[in-house]
């Protein structure tokens, strides 16, 4: 899975795509028309200082990397932290992302 990287795929997504929300964490979600998906990630400084913040986007790549086999191809998909996603530890956060991929239907489903 790649990442998106310019201010002008970010804003692509906000403004065109889909969101879904969670109490930990919001998906903004769009079909990009791709054979391959992209993500990135939008964490304020509000979260925390930037070793707080830098370590909950590696554990979001890590979650989004394990899952990347259960994600369907062709979309640009970005999480945003809210506030109390620090309290989570690292399993707390993969089950909000996959419950937010869930709700998305961006998860293939399991046979």
């Amino acid at each position: 899975m790649k990442s998106l990287k310019t201010n002008k795929d970010f804003r692509r997504v906000y403004n065109k795509g889909k969101s879904y929300a969670s109490f930990y964490l919001v998906l903004y979600l769009l079909e990009n028309k791709k054979n391959f998906s992209r993500n990135g990630f939008s964490i304020s400084r509000k979260i925390g200082k930037a070793v707080v913040r830098n370590k909950l986007k590696r554990r979001m790549k890590e979650i989004i990397r394990s899952e990347e086999e259960n994600i369907k191809i062709g979309y640009d998909l970005i999480f945003i932290a809210r506030n109390p996603v620090n309290k989570l530890d690292f399993n707390g956060l993969k089950n909000e992302t996959k419950k937010l991929l869930k709700k998305s239907g961006v998860m293939k489903r399991r046979k």
